[in-house]
């Protein structure tokens, strides 16, 4: 989560600069495995050194400077690992969902090997010695408290933030002619079969229509899914676009869809929100929680509904929630926000500690 790293960092030094020394601290990845990298074989070379990174460079990082700051912040759940390096009652972690610990807490859904779950037995258990775990939505914290997993004393509600680049208003256009976003993974809970049955049966009636997805690319999976539906000469797929990029994309865009049936927040409503675009969500409640009246919902999973609805929306632009309730639902959240309750709660660990009192350095790890 280098986005909430950055963003956190900076939020922190604008606001409290005389108050609070905040330091980012983000080893460089090795590449151990580079003599992999040939043909075919690139990915696994990436992922073995992203492993090796988080659990062994990264825990021996993380004890070489536990002794050098008054305050940690871990601002990704898998890390947690890491509070077994750091002194817990001085560390924090922000939990953004319970995806890395499905495997336990709901193993009929997420079966894996058994080398799997213990590494995330691991981590989950550093997670639960942490002084502080942070959530993004009361649905995160419902699932925490619903599984046991931390304490209600614990936990400390930070929702998210919009970046200062969307912005409404854009009008540099990267795609020519009108067209559907989609903007995320391509993890299962984020139901990208439904965004591309849903869009074939739209494309029918609107041929000049397109869908661009931005994030990580399709699966094999989903590439095969698009050539099956016939609409591969209307999908376009970008990704590494600069936020500008991105915000543009939100503003020019027909409709935003995200037919997700899990999320921890969903950074895109509030960003697609502050852009002024029209988004479309599945009906769960997260997404009922952050995006508010500022959405128009449909039922996830429910193909004709969806269809219908975005059918609507597509041929009257001024239909679903007016553009103002847009702009103040996302108008809600910010990255002041953000670091002040994170810089507030820390306060709260240092003051029931009787620690010194004076300035102090958090770390971002």
């Amino acid at each position: 989560m280098d986005l909430v790293a950055d963003e956190l960092h900076a939020a922190i030094h604008e606001q409290t600069p005389t108050i609070f020394d905040s330091v980012k601290l983000r080893p460089i990845m090795r590449r151990r495995f580079a003599f992999l990298s040939r043909s075919g074989t690139r990915q696994a070379a990436h992922k073995l050194d992203r492993f090796a990174g988080r659990f062994v460079d990264y825990r021996f990082y993380g004890r070489s400077i536990s002794r050098q700051y008054d305050m940690f912040h871990v601002t990704d759940h898998s890390y947690g690992h890491l509070v077994h390096v750091l002194p817990a009652c001085r560390t924090g972690v922000y939990c953004h969902d319970l995806d890395a610990f499905r495997c336990l807490v709901e193993p009929d859904r997420d079966p894996r090997p058994i080398w799997y779950r213990r590494l995330a037995t691991h981590v989950l258990r550093g997670l639960q010695k942490a002084s502080v775990v942070f959530y993004n939505s009361e649905a995160v914290r419902n699932e925490i408290l619903e599984h046991a997993l931390v304490p209600a004393g614990s936990l400390v509600h930070a929702p998210l933030g919009v970046a200062a680049e969307y912005v409404p208003g854009c009008i540099e256009k990267l795609i020519p002619g009108p067209y559907l976003l989609h903007v995320g993974s391509c993890a299962p809970r984020k139901r990208v079969d439904v965004l591309l049955d849903v869009f074939s049966r739209v494309h029918r009636d609107r041929p000049d229509l397109l869908l661009v997805h931005v994030g990580a690319p399709f699966t094999d999976t989903f590439e095969r899914r698009i050539d099956s539906l016939g609409i591969r000469s209307a999908i376009v797929a970008l990704t590494g676009l600069s936020r500008e990029r991105v915000a543009a994309l939100y503003g020019n865009a027909k409709l935003v869809l995200l037919p997700s049936d899990a999320e921890g927040f969903c950074l895109p409503v509030i960003e697609a929100l502050a852009c002024g675009a029209r988004v479309v969500a599945s009906d769960i409640p997260v997404l009922r929680e952050v995006g508010g009246d500022a959405l128009t919902y449909c039922p996830p999973g429910n193909i004709d509904t969806w269809v219908e609805t975005v059918r609507g929306l597509v041929d009257a632009p001024s239909r679903g929630p007016d553009r103002e309730i847009r702009l103040a639902q996302a108008s809600r959240y910010s990255w002041a926000r953000h670091a002040r309750i994170i810089v507030d709660a820390y306060a709260s660990v240092l003051a029931a500690r009787d620690s010194t009192s004076g300035s102090f350095g958090e770390a971002e790890l």
